[in-house]
């Protein structure tokens, strides 16, 4: 059975960004996976200082939860990150996520996540919709992950509940967890 990880990026835990994440774990569920939601609201974290003694020690000088977050990411088979559209990019909750997680990441080999399957989901009204899910995928790429070939899972919305308007949306995003649980089951033996 597959562990599948769905990271929350929106500062709202109860969202449009929390309704898609949900909607992709609840597909894996249906499946047969455990899932996992973490809202990176919840931990404290901060911004990378650009120090760079994580690639001599392996560890982050920075004494917060970023530990925490990168050991519950090295216990799952999949990840799915989600993030609200803020000002054409992903929120400074996902930025500062990705950064400090991917020079750990670095600094341990760029071996940790290597065949762990990864996806994206976005929610915005208008613009910025693609350039906050290339963020997200260029970081599943470069911590090597699998990502499905799936379509963008992009959801439409700005006040809380809008998603849920949006068939398309939803549907990509059920779509997204079935393709996870799938691609999680049948890959499971390259990460042992």
């Amino acid at each position: 059975m597959a562990k599948i990880l769905g990271i929350i990026g929106s500062p709202n835990k109860q969202g449009n960004t929390a309704l898609l994440v949900r909607e992709v774990l609840k597909t894996a569920e249906a499946q047969g996976s455990e899932t996992k939601i973490l809202c990176l609201a919840d931990f404290q974290l901060s911004p990378c200082n650009g120090c760079r003694s994580c690639l001599e020690t392996g560890k982050c000088m920075i004494k917060d939860d970023i530990e925490e977050l990168f050991t519950e990411m090295l216990q799952a088979d999949g990840i799915v990150i989600g993030s609200p559209v803020y000002f054409g990019g992903v929120t400074a909750q996902v930025k500062t996520f990705i950064d400090r997680v991917g020079y750990l990441n670095k600094a341990r080999g760029r071996e940790a996540f290597r065949r762990k399957i990864g996806g994206c989901v976005v929610v915005g009204r208008h613009s910025g919709l693609l350039n906050t899910y290339i963020q997200i995928l260029l970081f599943l790429l470069d911590a090597r992950m699998i990502i499905p070939g799936t379509r963008w899972v992009l959801g439409r919305g700005f006040k809380n509940g809008d998603v849920e308007k949006d068939s398309e949306g939803i549907s990509l995003a059920r779509e997204l967890g079935y393709e996870i649980n799938n691609l999680a089951n049948l890959t499971k033996p390259l990460r042992t």
